[in-house]
């Protein structure tokens, strides 16, 4: 029996307005970066051990030619024709390192199978070297992996299998060990980069700033970037400063919220009033309709107008052709999930709705896939 989709979702705030979007103001945080404070990603090759015969098969050379080296490395000497066990994998290992990290802070990485393992389930990553494009080593990972789904049954076919097994995290599996040197001024100015470049927005944050700081302080090189001069009266404290202009204060209709999608286990968080555009997006062979109706009454004791909104939601069934999901401008992602739930959809529906929605650029969030 598939699970009610609502019940597969982890919902930051139950109680969503069903308004249309409209401009609010946000820190200039929330909507832009500094130029030159950005994260890196990394990269490294390693082995999880402690799989219960689960991991790759003597088919995979290149897995016993790295049992081997490893094993050489604490005097122990044998051939890849010697080793017989499937209680180890290869992994490729990913992480992001943030901004302004410090030798010894720590971060998530991702360890996901490259061999042919049938699960990662119960396995430990071990030590793992970490590089950036440049081929030095910023990070050393190692740690329990924490696997999202499971799986039981034979060395063969699985007889239970539950979301993705050969993929996992390690949460704050990685020690930095190496810093990024960040340098975000430049002949005494810092470069603001708006996380979806506008013009209007642009000049929006330009004359925000400018009203903050001062007059010709800020200005907008093109919709995406706004050059700011650093104060006389900060030059001795640009992290004042620059802390400063992200706290200002700007006027946006750009996305501040925020969509977590982890589609190997099916999940997705939602942040606070996400709205969507009007769409039609067909999907499979689900149908099912969401239309916003606004209807003006006339109060009989009064004599004043009032406006009754209401959401309608039409399901039909899976065999039935021209299957299509219709939402309103303005209809909050709690009206998507009930109206995919009552067709009895599945989270991973939903995931691939949310991604269509995302490429028309009908989704008021920022969508971000784990």
């Amino acid at each position: 029996m598939k699970n009610r989709i609502v019940s597969s979702f982890v919902l930051l705030t139950m109680t969503l307005m069903t308004a249309s979007v409209q401009s609010a103001q946000v820190r200039l945080k929330s909507i832009a970066t500094v130029k030159g404070v950005r994260e890196n990603q990394l990269i490294g090759y390693g082995l999880v051990s402690g799989l219960q015969r689960s991991g790759d098969t003597q088919r995979v050379l290149s897995t016993l030619q790295s049992i081997t080296n490893m094993l050489m490395q604490f005097g122990v000497k044998i051939t890849p024709d010697e080793i017989r066990t499937q209680n180890v994998a290869a992994v490729m290992v990913t992480a992001n390192l943030p901004p302004l990290l410090k030798s010894g802070d720590k971060i998530d990485v991702t360890v996901s199978s490259i061999g042919d393992a049938r699960s990662l389930q119960g396995g430990e990553l071990l030590m793992t070297p970490l590089q950036g494009p440049d081929g030095q080593v910023y990070a050393v990972a190692q740690g329990a992996l924490a696997v999202g789904g499971y799986s039981e049954g034979t060395d063969e076919i699985p007889l239970v299998q539950v979301n993705n097994t050969t993929t996992a995290r390690v949460p704050d599996g990685a020690l930095v060990e190496r810093e990024v040197p960040s340098s975000y001024v430049d002949n005494d100015t810092i470069s603001i980069l708006l996380e979806h470049p506008d013009f209007g927005q642009a000049s929006i944050v330009m004359q925000a700033v400018n009203q903050q700081f001062g007059d010709q302080v800020a200005k907008a090189v093109d919709g995406g970037q706004i050059d700011v001069k650093i104060p006389n009266n900060y030059r001795d404290n640009v992290v004042d400063f620059v802390a400063a202009v992200e706290d200002t204060t700007v006027m946006t209709d750009s996305p501040s919220n925020r969509v977590v999608v982890n589609e190997r286990t099916g999940t997705v968080v939602l942040g606070q009033d996400v709205r969507i555009d009007a769409v039609a997006v067909a999907h499979g062979n689900l149908r099912l309709v969401v239309r916003d109706t606004t209807q003006v009454t006339r109060d009989a004791v009064f004599g004043k107008d009032e406006l009754t909104h209401s959401t309608t939601i039409m399901t039909t069934d899976e065999g039935k052709k021209g299957n299509l999901v219709l939402l309103p401008e303005g209809a909050s992602l709690m009206d998507l999930v009930e109206a995919v739930n009552a067709v009895g959809g599945t989270p991973r529906d939903l995931i691939s709705i949310l991604q269509a929605v995302k490429a028309e650029g009908a989704l008021h969030a920022e969508l971000e896939i784990i």
